[in-house]
């Protein structure tokens, strides 16, 4: 997540610089084949039908985009939703597991146990959740072509590649969950689930016990059914790519329309004179890095879950969500929130 309220100069060319030396090729050299060569007669195109495409590019673009900002929010809203009840199911605990309904009185170091083991074990399973959902698909850009690939590398290192380095989910686990559940759970198809399901498990032993009550024990995995749907939510995001019909035509299309654009503006500058058609050249590239940034802002908006600036900051959430329920079982040694790295929040 960038958290400066408008990107900088230098921010902007870092995103679309590389396609500004081939925009500007292009510019140039049909500039100077009309105006060197005796091709003039045949690279000329009407402004209106150029218009035409233009217009209807940018409905397509926008559609894409808005697409794109849906599911970005929509991954926003739901890890909201995570940081909630999270602290429902951290009170809930605290409060709920008590000597109330038991007939011989527990320890209250006994009771502190259960209770942060069951935290911890949440805790555990937001880092889990989020490892699984910085697993790259088919369609992100980490498994592109060769030139995307290597970019989207680049921009992991520089946004702080240790934020998204599985070693940070491997020390949380190791901190949070019991070394023979964590050998047992780490080898789960889907650890996450697993981890959810033994915190239902483990309800069921309180309520064997009487440490909580039927009431009680439906509250509590009723929020665990709620961690279901929210991590459900994000795995449908994750696993269900913006229709490539729609994401990859878009491409397409403003590829078309680049490629058309400097023919149409050389007959429009033409017109002013000598100098004319090389007044297009500054003209072509700005329209053309226009069409080109909408592309590209609803091409990196539309994965919130591939580990790029514009992701959803899961890291930060976690540790938000682990330093208030560290909070609630009395714990002062806490760690830091997580920080930018060169203005981006992972």
């Amino acid at each position: 997540m960038y958290i400066k309220k408008n990107f900088g100069l230098q921010s902007i060319m870092r995103f679309s610089g590389g396609h500004l030396i081939w925009l500007t090729a292009w510019a140039c050299l049909t500039a100077a084949l009309f105006e060197l060569t005796p091709l003039k007669t045949w690279m000329v195109i009407p402004w209106l039908p150029l218009s035409v495409i233009g217009t209807a590019v940018a409905f397509y673009v926008g559609f894409k985009n808005n697409s794109a900002y849906d599911r970005l929010w929509e991954a926003r809203k739901i890890w909201g939703a995570i940081v909630n009840s999270s602290r429902s199911w951290g009170s809930a605990t605290k409060a709920f597991v008590s000597n109330q309904f038991t007939a011989e009185t527990a320890a209250e170091a006994a009771l502190h146990s259960y209770r942060k083991k069951m935290i911890y074990r949440h805790i555990a399973w937001l880092y889990a959740l989020r490892s699984q959902l910085l697993i790259p698909t088919p369609w992100e850009h980490i498994n592109q072509g060769k030139h995307v690939r290597h970019t989207t590398k680049k921009r992991r290192e520089q946004y702080g590649v240790g934020l998204l380095a599985d070693q940070i989910t491997q020390t949380e686990l190791d901190l949070f969950l019991p070394k023979d559940e964590l050998e047992r759970l780490i080898n789960y198809q889907n650890t996450a689930t697993q981890i959810i399901d033994q915190q239902a498990q483990d309800l069921k032993n309180l309520r064997a016990q009487h440490l909580i009550d039927d009431f009680r024990h439906m509250e509590l995995q009723k929020i665990l059914g709620d961690f279901y749907t929210f991590q459900g939510q994000c795995e449908r995001i994750k696993k269900f790519p913006l229709p490539r019909q729609y994401g990859s035509m878009s491409f397409v299309f403003v590829g078309i329309f680049i490629f058309l654009l400097p023919l149409g503006m050389i007959s429009e500058f033409a017109k002013l004179g000598e100098w004319g058609v090389w007044f297009s050249i500054p003209f072509t590239i700005l329209i053309g890095w226009v069409y080109l940034m909408m592309e590209l802002v609803g091409d990196y908006s539309e994965n919130p879950f591939e580990g790029l600036g514009n992701d959803i900051p899961m890291l930060s959430l976690c540790r938000t969500i682990e330093i208030d329920l560290r909070e609630m079982l009395g714990e002062t040694d806490l760690p830091a929130p997580i920080k930018p790295v060169n203005d981006i929040l992972m």
